[in-house]
């Protein structure tokens, strides 16, 4: 059974340890263990879950498979980005899943409840960063109708960045 629901900052045990054991999975390759572990400790503590929670501009997603937590969507409406030609434009910040629920349909069930929550909100598209080396993640971003419309990088620490690209979906 799958179920959605908003998260609240009593979720902010669930958020830390999806959104740490998650970019662990996904990215954790992708820099030095130390910078790693640094960053996951301090991006995915509960007190930093808790304060983005708390934020009214972000907006949550929760994911249970068979009563279990799965993943989580957030997003930020009306974020412009300079490299998206479109305004207002929601900001899809993470789509986060583990690992053993990759396949089952869980990110386009958060992706379409971002894109409703968007439209709802009045905005033309939905953007987002993802980084380069993730095969994955792209392929899935450009079967759901995003395309590439610049890069960036991703700041891990002052010393150390990722490439990413930024994708944009247009309604």
């Amino acid at each position: 059974m799958i179920s959605y629901a908003p998260l609240t900052p009593e979720h902010a045990p669930i958020l830390a340890q999806i959104g740490r054991t998650s970019l662990l999975e996904s990215h954790g390759h992708s820099a030095p263990t130390e910078i790693m572990e640094a960053y996951v400790s301090r991006s995915f503590s509960e007190e930093a879950c808790r304060a983005e929670l708390t934020n009214s501009e972000n907006i949550f997603t929760g994911v249970w498979f068979n009563n279990q937590p799965a993943g989580y969507s957030k997003i930020i409406c009306n974020t412009p980005h300079p490299q998206v030609p479109l305004s207002p434009v929601t900001k899809l910040e993470r789509i986060y899943l583990l690992q053993e629920y990759y396949g089952l349909g869980l990110g386009q069930g958060l992706l379409a409840r971002a894109i409703e929550t968007s439209k709802a909100n009045g905005d033309l598209g939905i953007w987002l960063d993802v980084w380069k080396k993730n095969d994955r993640a792209i392929r899935f971003y450009e079967k759901e109708g995003f395309e590439i419309v610049g890069e960036s990088s991703f700041v891990l620490t002052e010393e150390r960045t990722n490439p990413i690209w930024v994708m944009v979906r247009r309604y």
